[in-house]
C-alpha cells in the first residue's frame, strides 16, 4: 500500500455525478423511537427518500483492528463505509472512508477542483491498497445537526456566526465549478470542542460541473431540504440554486428549531414544498426573516446566489438578539430530529425527548 497524494485526480475527467453512498438519503429523518416511560409526542413516521434506495453495497472486507500502513482501523461507524481510525506514530484518531480503489478518480475528483479552504475538510492523508481507496479525515466535534437537536434553536448571534461558515463553504465550491446536492445540517461538522468552527465534511457526495451550465438530471435528495423544482415534472434543475434552497431550509432550522416544510405523508409534504409557504417564527430580526425569503423562494431564478448570502445585511452585522420565551420552542409539533452519530446530543438527552419524524 502506499499513500497517495490528491494531485493523483488533477487530470481526471469531469462527469455527471452518478456515484451515491449506501442509503444514506435521509439520515436526518430518523426512524421512530422505542416506547419509554415518559410522554412520547405523536409525531408523524419518516418519509421515503425521493428515488429507491440503491442496492445495499458489499460489505467492505475491513475487520475490526485491521492495521493498514501507520493506521489502525477501529470500529466502523453508522452505514460501514467509514471507520475510527488511529494513527499510531502520533495517537491522532481519524476517520477513514473505505471505497473501490476503480472510484478512486470520481472520489478524489472535487478536492482536485477545489482549491483549499477553511471551511471545507480535506483527506489529511490518502492510501490506497490493491482493491480499496482508504481517505483519512480529522475527527470532528459533532455536527450543526446534533447541535440544533440539542439546543432547539439557536439566537441569531450565533446563528449568523455558524451559518455565515456554511454559506461561504457554498460559495467556495459554487466559484470552482462544484454542486453539493445532498445539502443538510449534518453535513456540516465543527473543528473545535467549542463549537464554534465548522468544516463542509467532505466532498462525495459532490457533482463537477463541465462548464458554466450547472443543469443536473439525477434527482435525489433528503425530503426535509429538496427544492420544489427537484419535485417538477421538468427533466433538469440548476444545481446550484438546488444548494441555496437546501442552504435556506438548514439556516430555518437553526432559527425556529423545526424544518419549514413538515408532514407525514411524503405527498403531502412535497405538495408543502411546491407551493413554497411557510411561517417564519415569531421573534426573529427583519434581516433575519429576509434572508430566509431570499432562499427559500420558489422560483430558482429569484434565489440568492452562494456568493450574494455574504452580502447580506444579516451577515456583515450584527443581529439583533431576540430569543422569544422558552414556552414558545415546544410549541411546533415537529423538531430537529435525532439521528445516528451523535454522541454527546445522546448522552445529554433523555429518552423522552421527540424528533422530527420520530
Amino acid at each position: 500500500m502506499r499513500a497517495t497524494p490528491l494531485a493523483a485526480a488533477a487530470g481526471a475527467p469531469s462527469r455527471r455525478k452518478r456515484f451515491k453512498l449506501d442509503n444514506e438519503l435521509d439520515t436526518e429523518c430518523p426512524t421512530r423511537k422505542p416506547a419509554g416511560s415518559g410522554p412520547q409526542s405523536k409525531l408523524p413516521p419518516c418519509p421515503p427518500p425521493l428515488s429507491p434506495p440503491p442496492a445495499p453495497a458489499r460489505a467492505l472486507p475491513v475487520t475490526t483492528a485491521s492495521r493498514l500502513g501507520p493506521y489502525i482501523l477501529l470500529e466502523p461507524e453508522e452505514g460501514g463505509r467509514a471507520y475510527r481510525a488511529l494513527h499510531c506514530p502520533t495517537g491522532t484518531e481519524y476517520t477513514c472512508k473505505v471505497y473501490p480503489v476503480g472510484e478512486a478518480l470520481a472520489v478524489l475528483e472535487p478536492y482536485s477542483r477545489l482549491p483549499p479552504q477553511g471551511h471545507v475538510a480535506r483527506p489529511a492523508d490518502v492510501v490506497a491498497g490493491p482493491r480499496h481507496l482508504y481517505t483519512f479525515f480529522p475527527r470532528p466535534h459533532g455536527d450543526m445537526h446534533s447541535l440544533v437537536r440539542r439546543r432547539r434553536r439557536l439566537p441569531e448571534p450565533e446563528a449568523a456566526a455558524l451559518f455565515r461558515q456554511m454559506a461561504a463553504a457554498l460559495a467556495h465550491c459554487h466559484q470552482h465549478g462544484l454542486v453539493l446536492r445532498d445539502l443538510k445540517l449534518r453535513r456540516f461538522v465543527f473543528t473545535d470542542h467549542q463549537r464554534t468552527k465548522l468544516v463542509l465534511e467532505n466532498l462525495e457526495d459532490a457533482c463537477v460541473l463541465t462548464g458554466p451550465d450547472d443543469s443536473l438530471w439525477d434527482k435525489h435528495a433528503c425530503p426535509a431540504y429538496v427544492g420544489p423544482e427537484i419535485l417538477s415534472s421538468k427533466a433538469s434543475y440548476s444545481g446550484k440554486a438546488a444548494d441555496v434552497w437546501s442552504l435556506g431550509v438548514a439556516l430555518f432550522t437553526m432559527l425556529a428549531g423545526h424544518y419549514p416544510f413538515q408532514d407525514s405523508e411524503p405527498v403531502l409534504l412535497f405538495g408543502k414544498i411546491r407551493r413554497g409557504a411557510f411561517a417564519l417564527p415569531e421573534g426573529l430580526s427583519a434581516p433575519a426573516r429576509c434572508l430566509v425569503r431570499c432562499l427559500l423562494r420558489r422560483e430558482p431564478a429569484e434565489r440568492l446566489t452562494a456568493a450574494g448570502i455574504l452580502l447580506h445585511p444579516w451577515l456583515r452585522e450584527d443581529p439583533i438578539p431576540s430569543a422569544p420565551p422558552r414556552s414558545h420552542l415546544w410549541e411546533a409539533d415537529q423538531v430537529v430530529p435525532e439521528g445516528p452519530g451523535l454522541e454527546e446530543a445522546e448522552e445529554e438527552e433523555g429518552e423522552g425527548e421527540a424528533g422530527l419524524y420520530g
